[in-house]
């Protein structure tokens, strides 16, 4: 594992939600939490494929190198996870261009909650 930061592009062991299997798979880091006694956890949203079928939040990923990533890819910020520190692979970061539309989205999606 390396240390994670806020915008890291990470591979990890995301679940799906309609079946009991993991997958490895880029992820972005929205958020840390770290205390004493407990794993050092992240927040990421997914990433997939551009090619997918695009749901409302889905947001482009603007510079796939920087990203570390293969081919065009969306954030897909419907879908968020807690996952432990220590299962992420930093493989980039998200271009600073595409940030403010993130966060942005992620707290559109938290007022209608909180």
């Amino acid at each position: 594992m390396t240390d994670s930061e806020v915008w890291d592009i990470i591979k990890v062991p995301f679940p799906y939600t309609n079946r009991p299997v993991q997958q490895r798979r880029p992820a972005l880091v929205v958020g840390q939490h770290a205390a004493t006694g407990i794993p050092a956890l992240l927040w990421v949203l997914m990433i997939t494929s551009a090619d997918h079928r695009r749901w409302p939040g889905d947001l482009e990923i603007s510079d796939l190198d920087m990203a570390g990533l293969p081919a065009a890819s969306i954030i897909r910020t419907a879908k968020i996870a807690t996952i432990e520190a220590v299962n992420a692979e930093r493989i980039g970061s998200l271009p600073r261009p595409d940030r403010p539309a993130v966060r942005r989205r992620i707290v559109d999606m938290l007022s209608g909650v909180l």
